[in-house]
């Protein structure tokens, strides 16, 4: 029997719909915005969704820097500027990174009502 696929169509405008949820200061996780659709296996397509927001203007509302990886680290894959961007926002938000990038999850971790 098959599985229902996790990212069906619409699946960007739900991600960036929950995004759209967190408030300023606080972060989650590509797993947790995953989970929150329904299928914590879709984390990696939560990602490429954010990416996505480079070239869809119409959603640039979306705080697409509040989300980071479940090491509760900003996820630089290859990309030299954006990574920069995302922390300098976050640290305008009064989210803190350790000496080794890192954000503490217990501190600023934003739990979705379910």
């Amino acid at each position: 029997m098959d599985e229902p696929r996790a990212v069906t169509p619409g699946f960007w405008g739900r991600v960036y719909d929950k995004v759209r949820e967190v408030p300023h200061g606080k972060v989650v996780t590509y797993g947790q915005v995953a989970a929150a659709l329904g299928s914590v296996r879709a984390a990696r397509q939560v990602g490429f969704a954010l990416a996505g927001l480079r070239v869809r203007p119409e959603d640039s509302d979306v705080p697409w820097h509040r989300v980071i990886n479940a090491k509760g680290m900003i996820s630089h894959r290859g990309d030299l500027l954006r990574p920069t961007e995302q922390q300098e926002l976050l640290e305008a938000e009064g989210v803190t990174f350790d000496a080794n990038g890192k954000v503490d999850l217990k501190r600023y971790r934003y739990a979705f009502e379910v």
